[in-house]
């Protein structure tokens, strides 16, 4: 067993007192008022002096965490490539500051998440809450107790709340300038029939961007549903304004999972990309840039996301989410341009 740990050892390092030092060793700092930076100081010291060694030797549980904890990211789904492009960058960024990291997924339908909101304390010391899982009644929920939690790639109207966005107007105008300078006119916007609310805000954001382009025509919005029995995209109307008297000349697709059959109807129809027809996605996929003709397509900075993601919500934690200040962070994309619209 290794040497005998003393408060008064440790009080004395720090130059505060041996009752102060008690009263963070056992979780009572936040009821005395010791400010948390003089907390974070005696637990590092603390660590380093053996504490939590010999409190593994007894086999006793230490009143407080060797490690900061858990950060739980909660997201609508394990296929979202966003979910799967950022997760090996907060794991390397939460890793490095000392937390664990945890994803829960949430089903909108699952009536039993409304009841895990109120569990969250229990397993993780701070929430990252994804897109559409940051919905009215999980925030309202997560407030009232002032539990740390951050927004990530999810914008309010009303209410400020610490979130980091991607810029997507600043996306839409880059995709528009692309547009205009190779002087298409005729544009298909097309998205999911299933997620064609949530992205209202995005395609404004496109229209907005195209509308000040005089040369251009007013685009067509086109949902293509995947909910068919067969699981395939019924492309009729889509090829409808492929002809005459709309005949489009390149398609601006929000969703990357969308490009993938797209691309496999443009061949089976013997369109040539881009010559038939454009193509540009709001959305970096798996493979683009393999494909028979890759894919043009906005590109999100996660590494740079990722960083401020894990500071915004660690600072949350520190003030035990009860920050005065809020902050709204936006990153602006790439645009990656490849040889579906024109790769000059």
């Amino acid at each position: 067993m290794g040497k005998k740990f003393k408060n008064k050892d440790l009080a004395a390092r720090l130059g505060v007192s041996g009752t102060l030092v008690s009263l963070v060793l056992n979780n009572k700092a936040d009821q005395h008022g010791i400010r948390k930076d003089t907390q974070e100081k005696v637990l590092a010291l603390a660590r380093q002096m053996g504490y939590f060694s010999m409190i593994a030797e007894k086999k006793d549980s230490a009143p407080t965490e060797e490690t900061p904890g858990i950060i739980g990211m909660i997201v609508t789904s394990l296929n979202d490539p966003f979910v799967t492009g950022i997760t090996p960058y907060l794991q390397k960024a939460f890793s490095s500051i000392g937390f664990g990291f945890s994803i829960i997924t949430k089903d909108p339908d699952d009536q039993r998440f409304d009841r895990l909101t109120n569990a969250f304390k229990r397993f993780f010391s701070g929430i990252i809450l994804i897109g559409e899982t940051a919905d009215d009644a999980t925030i309202r929920a997560l407030r009232a107790t002032d539990y740390p939690f951050i927004l990530l790639e999810k914008n309010l109207r009303t209410g400020k709340l610490n979130s980091v966005n991607t810029d997507m107007a600043a996306g839409a105008q880059l995709v528009a300038n692309h547009t205009k300078k190779f002087g298409y006119k005729n544009i298909i916007i097309a998205t999911d029939h299933r997620t064609i609310r949530s992205d209202h805000a995005l395609i404004d954001e496109i229209e907005n961007a195209l509308s000040i382009i005089p040369e251009i025509n007013k685009p067509v919005i086109l949902e293509l549903d995947m909910s068919t029995s067969s699981g395939e995209i019924n492309f009729e109307d889509f090829d409808t304004f492929c002809r005459p008297p709309f005949r489009a000349e390149i398609v601006i697709v929000l969703h990357s999972y969308l490009v993938y059959p797209l691309m496999t109807h443009f061949q089976k129809r013997k369109m040539r990309v881009p010559q038939d027809m454009a193509l540009i996605s709001m959305e970096e996929g798996a493979g683009f840039d393999n494909m028979s003709s890759p894919v043009t397509c906005l590109h999100k900075p996660l590494p740079g996301i990722a960083i401020k993601a894990a500071n915004m919500i660690w600072t949350e934690i520190k003030n035990s989410g009860k920050g005065k200040f809020k902050r709204q962070i936006t990153v602006t994309p790439e645009l990656i341009i490849r040889n579906s619209c024109g790769n000059v």
